[in-house]
């Protein structure tokens, strides 16, 4: 009998798009046993902004993997094509934009059922921003102006999920309050600078490129409030090696 690998998904807090040191974007690769790892960009949420997908290819070209682009916008591939497409990649990499927009132009092209599929067979799922809230249960976004939350998401991770938790202005207070009235289910805030890794729906490592970005677990408590704890995530040092460990327990 076939041996179904546990899905992965990795949460980013920055990368390519916003940070110059690289350090995110090489731990996403090292989490990919293969040499040359196949990893797809796919910038839906952003409209298949041009300048995004250079920056893409400007940050990728350069690393040990052949890097490629999904555009939807301008779509020049059957479903036949696309689903062997996207089965084909080993990291897929969503970028950043508008969470809404992005869960309703997959579910019209059936990006959802290949991304699925894809991840059941160990493709490794990771995004910033809106690439980061789709894959979960319920999440929090600005897709429709003001902030509020998105009970929509693809489900893949249990939960839900907030990015930007520390550098947009009513972020900490809008998830914690839908969280605490349970309009979202408990979840994870990501800071900016970190990177979470999941493995089977369980988180099983957490990075971060600075010493003061912080990966939080938000649980609503008994008396209509939550809980913050702040996990432990390695301090990623240089390309290729991630030492230390700061901060962890209930704020």
């Amino acid at each position: 009998m076939a041996v179904v690998p546990d899905r992965r998904l990795a949460r980013l807090g920055g990368g390519f798009s916003t940070d110059d040191d690289g350090l995110l974007d090489d731990w996403v690769l090292e989490q990919v046993r293969t040499p040359r790892p196949k990893v797809c960009f796919v910038p839906t949420a952003s409209g298949d902004a041009p300048v995004y997908v250079e920056q893409f290819l400007a940050a990728y070209q350069s690393r040990p993997c052949e890097p490629s682009v999904l555009q939807l916008f301008r779509r020049n591939l059957d479903d036949d094509a696309m689903r062997t497409f996207l089965l084909s990649q080993d990291v897929i990499y969503v970028g950043g934009g508008n969470t809404a927009n992005l869960l309703a132009v997959w579910r019209t092209h059936g990006v959802d059922r290949m991304l699925r599929e894809a991840s059941d067979r160990g493709t490794l799922l990771c995004g910033i921003s809106a690439g980061a809230n789709c894959w979960a249960e319920g999440s929090h976004t600005d897709s429709f102006g003001p902030l509020t939350y998105l009970s929509d998401g693809l489900g893949l991770l249990p939960g839900s999920v907030c990015p930007h938790y520390d550098s947009e202005q009513g972020r900490r207070p809008s998830y914690q309050a839908a969280v605490a009235t349970r309009a979202l289910p408990a979840g994870w805030a990501v800071e900016d600078g970190v990177g979470a890794l999941f493995t089977g729906g369980v988180l099983t490592d957490s990075v971060t490129r600075t010493a003061q970005a912080r990966l939080y677990r938000v649980t609503p408590d008994d008396d209509g409030g939550v809980k913050e704890q702040a996990l432990p995530c390695r301090l990623l040092v240089t390309t290729r090696q991630s030492t230390s460990t700061v901060g962890s327990g209930d704020v």
